[in-house]
């Protein structure tokens, strides 16, 4: 069932960091899940020096989420490659679904980066404190009067609790930027076919929670397929292993069982898919959702299978 559709024109940034409140343009609802399109102030664009002007950012909250006693909800932020939008990114990788699969008590955000461009640039989210001005739209957009009203009887927290990053090509700067100087502390990252540059930042963020508790660390799995992703993976995992990290390498997929990749704080894995499909074909982000920390109150079969040959499971 589809929600209202409100048309708003593009705002300045003088007046959306004016303004700061956030504009409902439109959300829809399926067996899955309410999806809902934001125009928000602090959304990566538009942006000094930027010629983007789209303000658009998605969030999507499961049906099965369940609102914990802390008033704190996790989120998944994605940030989607070169040449597409957040929407096209959303529908091709499938990532509402793959949340959905992974049972996690999480919502889902995919800020607009550059429309249809070759860009890694990510505006706003460059500077200090950018992602959590962003996560701070996003909780407020969810209690304003018609946010609340399609969600129904599905509760949201009023900040954010555990906070997991995904980029898929281009989007490995936005990532990057976020672990750097975000404001908010980011528990993991995951990368499918898109550490291209910033492995560095990568390296410092996943050393500084070097020994931490499964909660408290700071993971990081990258999937390359080969050229610039492969090289830079090799060399930030000797890096990390240098620095003492457990890391877990995979150069065929399904090698790793699911418990290796629980407890890794690094995991690379080599790919045989094609660079559009790494993300979703074989579920690799659901996978990811399932051995990360991330709240979760449903019961899974997932662990079922933790030891041995990882069963890799085509996306239907």
């Amino acid at each position: 069932m589809a929600g209202a559709l409100l048309l708003v024109a593009a705002p300045t940034l003088a007046h959306a960091e004016a303004a700061a409140e956030p504009t409902l343009l439109r959300s829809t609802r399926d067996d899955r899940g309410i999806t809902f399109f934001f125009q928000l102030a602090h959304a990566p664009f538009p942006a000094p020096g930027a010629g983007y002007t789209d303000s658009t950012v998605i969030v999507f909250v499961p049906n099965h989420l369940r609102r914990p006693r802390s008033d704190r909800t996790s989120a998944l932020v994605h940030f989607h490659g070169h040449s597409t939008t957040a929407e096209r990114a959303l529908d091709a990788h499938r990532l509402r679904e793959q949340l959905v699969d992974s049972k996690q008590d999480a919502i889902l955000v995919l800020p607009q980066g550059p429309v249809m461009a070759q860009d890694s640039s990510i505006g706003k989210l460059e500077v200090e404190g950018g992602l959590a001005r962003l996560l701070g739209d996003v909780f407020r957009a969810l209690h304003t009067g018609p946010a609340r009203a399609a969600l129904g009887r599905t509760s949201v927290g009023t900040e954010a609790d555990r906070v997991c990053l995904s980029a898929h090509s281009g989007g490995y700067h936005a990532a990057a930027q976020c672990v750097k100087h975000g404001g908010v502390e980011v528990n993991e990252v995951y990368l499918f076919d898109a550490l291209y540059a910033d492995a560095e930042v990568f390296r410092d963020w996943v050393v500084a929670g070097k020994g931490r508790s499964q909660r408290e660390r700071h993971k990081l799995v990258t999937y390359f397929t080969g050229g610039a992703t492969e090289r830079w993976s090799e060399w930030l995992f000797a890096e990390l292993g240098r620095a003492g990290v457990v890391c877990a390498r995979e150069h065929v997929e399904g090698t790793l069982s699911r418990e290796e990749l629980t407890r890794a704080e690094a995991v690379a894995i080599r790919s045989s898919l094609a660079h559009g499909d790494v993300t979703n074909q074989w579920n690799s982000l659901r996978d990811c959702l399932y051995a990360s920390a991330l709240p979760r109150h449903l019961r899974t079969s997932w662990f079922d299978a933790k030891h041995g040959a990882r069963p890799i499971e085509r996306r239907r």
